[in-house]
């Protein structure tokens, strides 16, 4: 396969998918300025690299690999958690009340922040994100296995945090 022929079907695959990568860069960073620059240095680099990709079945999980690196890049260059601050400068604390659901959700974000960096991407890949097992696996560059364990254990940590 050519490199302008690699190069056409990255751009494809980038603009097919915008928005799914905007969103997910959204979920982690909580700034639509930051997500967008995530996406655009990461489109970036899909078409810069475009020549490395091994073969056309794997360029979308290949483009979604190089999206999920620009993130945590971002997010350890700004020295953020992995899931993002929740207590944004934006967000009015009044409006947010102590409603059941509410509460749950602070419970949530609270249990998450006790789990390893690996596990949280592992939890907000999987179930924030909607992707399947060995998408997973295959955005992490982990072992179908090693998903399945590290989810069940963050899975546990989280039931107990969440009830204790």
């Amino acid at each position: 396969m050519s490199s302008t022929v690699k190069e056409q079907i990255i751009e494809n695959i980038l603009v097919e998918n915008y928005k799914m990568y905007y969103h997910l860069a959204l979920g982690y960073v909580h700034n639509e300025a930051d997500a967008l620059d995530i996406v655009q240095e990461g489109a970036y680099k899909a078409i810069l690299k475009s020549d490395t990709l091994r073969s056309e079945e794997h360029a979308s999980t290949w483009i979604y690999r190089i999206m999920l690196n620009e993130i945590f890049s971002f997010c350890r260059s700004r020295k953020t958690s992995v899931m993002g601050d929740i207590y944004n400068t934006d967000m009015d604390l009044a409006a947010y009340d102590n409603s059941s659901c509410c509460a749950e959700e602070m419970d949530l974000y609270n249990a998450l922040e006790r789990l390893s960096d690996e596990e949280k991407k592992i939890v907000q890949l999987r179930y924030f994100q909607g992707l399947k097992l060995e998408e997973v696996a295959d955005a992490m560059g982990l072992k179908l296995s090693t998903v399945k364990s590290k989810l069940y254990r963050a899975i546990e940590k989280l039931r107990f945090t969440m009830t204790a």
